[in-house]
C-alpha cells in the first residue's frame, strides 16, 4: 500500500510563491488534534516562515485552539499564528461562555458549528461518488457506534430565524472584533445567520466553502452575502477532492466579484499536498484559468489580511 505522505502532489511555481507572499492561510487543520494530521503546527509555522507567508489560523472541530497558538507564536516569532473555536457539541454548541473565553485567549476566528449541526447530520452522504468521506466523518461514525454522540444544533427556529443563543454568541464575536465563519450549515441558515451578525456589528464575517457538498450556496444567495459584508472563501481542497470542478470554483468567483472571495487551503490531511503549498497552488490553477495577478492577489492576501491580520 502507497504511503499517503509519500504521495507526489504539484509543486507550485515560483510566480505563484510570490504572488501569494504575505498571505494568511485562514482554515488549516494540523496536529496536535484527535485526527491524524500531515504536519504539526510548530513545524507548518516554520515552513511558512521559509516560504514568506504571514501566518495561520487553528481550526479543530473539537477543541479551542487559542492558547495553543500563543504558544506556537513565541515558539517562531515572525509568523502569526492565530486561534480559534468551532461551537460543536465539544465545546457546548452555542456556547456565549467558550466563547467568550476564546475572546480573552486571543482567538481570531469563531466557526459556527461543523460536523454537530443539523444541516451536516443531514447531508453526510451527500458527497460525489468515488470521493472519500472527510476524515472527521469516520470519527464522528466512531463516537456515533460508542454512544457517544450529542443531539444536531440547530441555529434557526421553525420560521427561519436564528434561535436566541446564536445572537448571543454573535454579542460575543462582535465584543471582540472576531470573525464569523458560518461551518457547515445550510444555505439559508447561513443567510439568516450572516444578517443577525450584521445586525449585532460583527464586522468580520467568512461564508465557508459555500461550494462544499453539504453547503451548496448558490450565487444568487452569495451575492445576496457579500451586502452584509461576507467573503466567501474558496478553499483548495473542495475542487482538488473532486467535490465540485474546478470549473465550477472559478465560475462563482467570476459571477460574484474576486473582491467578495477569500482563499485558502483546509489542508492539513496526510494524503493532501503540504499545507504550506496549498494558496500558491490555487494561485497557479486561477493565473491558468485567466484570472489576473491583481484578481489573485486581492483574493489570497488583501483579504485573507483582511481576516487573519491585526484588527
Amino acid at each position: 500500500m502507497t504511503d499517503p505522505e509519500k504521495v507526489v502532489h504539484p509543486l507550485p511555481t515560483d510566480r505563484a510563491r510570490e504572488l501569494v507572499t504575505g498571505a494568511y492561510d485562514t482554515h488549516v487543520h494540523v496536529a496536535p488534534d484527535v485526527i491524524r494530521r500531515r504536519i504539526d503546527d510548530v513545524t507548518l509555522a516554520r515552513r511558512f516562515r521559509e516560504v514568506g507567508l504571514a501566518g495561520f489560523v487553528l481550526k479543530s472541530h473539537y477543541v479551542p485552539t487559542g492558547e495553543r497558538a500563543e504558544v506556537v507564536r513565541n515558539t517562531v516569532p515572525g509568523v502569526d499564528v492565530l486561534g480559534a473555536l468551532t461551537l460543536n457539541a465539544a465545546v457546548g454548541g452555542l456556547n456565549p461562555v467558550a466563547v467568550e473565553l476564546a475572546g480573552r485567549s486571543g482567538a481570531r476566528v469563531v466557526w459556527m458549528p461543523t460536523v454537530d449541526c443539523r444541516n451536516q447530520r443531514e447531508t453526510q452522504a451527500e458527497a460525489p461518488g468515488g470521493v472519500a468521506p472527510p476524515m472527521w466523518a469516520q470519527l464522528q461514525a466512531e463516537l456515533a457506534e460508542e454512544g457517544v454522540t450529542a443531539p444536531a444544533i440547530d441555529v434557526v427556529n421553525t420560521g427561519g430565524d436564528v434561535l436566541p443563543a446564536v445572537r448571543q454568541v454573535l454579542r460575543v464575536v462582535a465584543k471582540y472584533d472576531m470573525v464569523l465563519a458560518t461551518g457547515h450549515l445550510s444555505g439559508p441558515e447561513i443567510v439568516a445567520t450572516v444578517r443577525a451578525a450584521h445586525e449585532a456589528g460583527v464586522r468580520r464575517i467568512v461564508v465557508t466553502h459555500p461550494e462544499f457538498t453539504s453547503q451548496r450556496v448558490p450565487v444568487r444567495a452569495q451575492r445576496q452575502l457579500t451586502r452584509y459584508g461576507a467573503l466567501m472563501e474558496r478553499c483548495f481542497t473542495t475542487p482538488y477532492s473532486g467535490k465540485i470542478s474546478w470549473d465550477l470554483m472559478f465560475q462563482h468567483i467570476r459571477q460574484v466579484g474576486p473582491e467578495h472571495s477569500i482563499l485558502s487551503s483546509d489542508l492539513g490531511q496526510p494524503f493532501n499536498p503540504p499545507v504550506e503549498d496549498g494558496l500558491a497552488l490555487m494561485a497557479d490553477r486561477l493565473l491558468e484559468n485567466g484570472f489576473s495577478e491583481d484578481e489573485v492577489r486581492v483574493m489570497a492576501v488583501d483579504n485573507t489580511r483582511a481576516v487573519g491580520g491585526p484588527a
